[in-house]
């Protein structure tokens, strides 16, 4: 008779499991069924209530309420605790800050900058005075607009030499003995002043706007000299900005044929594609006139909407409408480098002058 298979296994085959031994014992409980244990002379015996040692509190140092107990700050020293807006985990502090920088700064690193030539290594600019000079060169220098601007202000007879009004352009006078006057008012040859600055978000870039409710000029607390902005910044863009009331300067910096460099630094709503990355280095076409990037650079390897971009096009607001024309919506604009000028050292609203040696190395245009 074959046995019968339980389990896949033959009933037969099975060794048979030795069954535990019957204990006398507890018969009720937990431990039914467990052999009782067996004290003999030498095992430790459990005290009794009444030989158990009692715990003392008299040697326990107090707890001290006083004054003697160190106070709990709660002022500017203790560290704010950091919470999730939502309830859920404290978040890490942000490093992508400091990756930001160490980003955009590898790209401001690869240009020269005024202040690495400044002091010894910058050697004075030699010139030679001219007597007679373009009256617009005369205008420029003295701190009313720039050359170009000055042509426009002759071709509209409102400057006058010596009380004649003067509207034929390459005009020369002769700065000892020449009176010039615009709108009535003396020009006299300015000391030449240069300025940096950081500017803050929500000032105009103007000298003067009576529909702006604050301007970059309200910031030069301090500043005795007539300056004017060099280029524009919009007004939700932060960055380096220049001051000066050196025109022909202004004119350098600003011309697009000087080919001066401006790296910004963008924050993006979302990541840039590796399609529209290539796109705006190998160039697109705006409403007036192709544009492409002089160099472009994820700056946060983490964070694809953190961008760096290097261009020389002096066209308005070009740096938004490039992203903007991809369909992205530009969080943030900084601009960090501006014809070798930074804002190293400035926080948000300060201002400095350039020193001699920097202001000489601007001139020279060379390393720039």
């Amino acid at each position: 008779m074959e046995d019968k298979k339980k389990g896949g296994y033959s009933a037969a085959s099975k060794t048979p499991r030795p069954r535990r031994p019957r204990v006398s014992g507890n018969s009720h409980g937990p431990h039914a069924g467990q052999p009782e244990r067996i004290y003999d002379s030498n095992s430790p015996q459990r005290y009794s209530s009444e030989e158990r040692p009692r715990r003392s509190y008299g040697d326990r140092p107090q707890r001290s309420y006083g004054e003697d107990r160190p106070q709990r700050s709660y002022g500017e020293d203790r560290p704010a605790r950091r919470f999730s807006p939502k309830g859920g985990p404290r978040k890490p502090f942000r490093k992508d800050f400091r990756d930001d920088h160490d980003g955009i700064d590898r790209m401001i690193r690869r240009r020269p900058q005024v202040s690495d030539y400044q002091g010894d290594n910058a050697a004075p600019v030699e010139g030679t005075f001219q007597e007679e000079v373009r009256l617009n060169k005369f205008i420029a220098n003295s701190g009313v607009c720039s050359r170009r601007e000055a042509d426009q202000m002759i071709q509209a007879g409102v400057v006058t030499v010596n009380g004649e009004v003067v509207t034929e352009l390459g005009t020369k006078i002769n700065v000892l003995h020449d009176e010039v006057r615009y709108d009535g008012q003396l020009l006299q040859g300015e000391e030449k002043v240069y300025i940096v600055m950081n500017k803050p978000r929500g000032y105009v870039t103007t000298a003067s706007d009576p529909h702006a409710d604050k301007t970059v000029m309200d910031l030069l607390k301090g500043c005795e000299y007539r300056v004017f902005p060099v280029g524009r910044l919009d007004k939700n863009t932060t960055g380096v900005l220049m001051l000066t009331n050196d025109g022909e300067m202004a004119e350098r910096l600003t011309h697009p044929s000087y080919d001066k460099k401006k790296i910004y630094q963008v924050i993006l709503d979302r990541p840039v594609s590796q399609e529209d990355y290539d796109k705006i280095l190998s160039g697109i076409t705006l409403g007036d006139g192709p544009i492409k990037a002089d160099e472009l650079e994820y700056i946060d390897q983490n964070d694809h909407a953190k961008m760096g971009i290097e261009i020389h096009s002096g066209k308005n607001r070009i740096v938004r409408r490039i992203f903007e024309s991809l369909g992205y919506d530009v969080r943030a604009l900084d601009r960090v480098y501006f014809a070798g000028l930074t804002k190293k050292g400035l926080k948000k609203g300060e201002w400095r002058y350039l020193s001699e040696g920097e202001a000489n190395v601007l001139k020279m245009g060379a390393y720039l």
